[in-house]
């Protein structure tokens, strides 16, 4: 990941609303939630919801896809993985235990992010 694009993520999550939007589609999975529902859940007027679902989208967070007459949100679990890659991608500068944790976590969340994009 080349050094905008991970600004450009970490941009976007880093706002309240956003981070909960987006930490919200993470525990929902690959079916993802309805715009709608995501401002009801959180407490967001609808419009305000639209223009943070927007920056998200922007940064490659995101899927969206028309169901009806709702756009259902998905986070985007392959951006995610290689954000937080990027973040430790330097890490252990010859510390290996300092960054042992990390590089567990990191191999966690690829198995889940991988298991998201094959549910239905």
């Amino acid at each position: 990941m080349e050094i905008k694009a991970a600004v450009n993520a970490l941009s976007a999550l880093a706002h309240e609303t956003r981070l909960s939007v987006f930490r919200a589609l993470i525990q929902a999975g690959a079916q993802g939630v309805a715009a709608g529902e995501l401002a009801r859940r959180l407490g967001v007027v609808a419009n305000t919801m639209s223009a943070h679902l927007n920056v998200l989208d922007h940064a490659g967070l995101v899927h969206s896809r028309r169901v009806g007459r709702s756009i259902i949100y998905s986070a985007a679990y392959d951006r995610m993985t290689d954000v937080l890659a990027f973040l430790i991608e330097d890490c252990c500068a010859g510390a290996p235990e300092v960054c042992a944790p990390l590089a567990t976590l990191a191999k966690e969340a690829a198995c889940c992010a991988a298991g998201a994009r094959s549910a239905p």
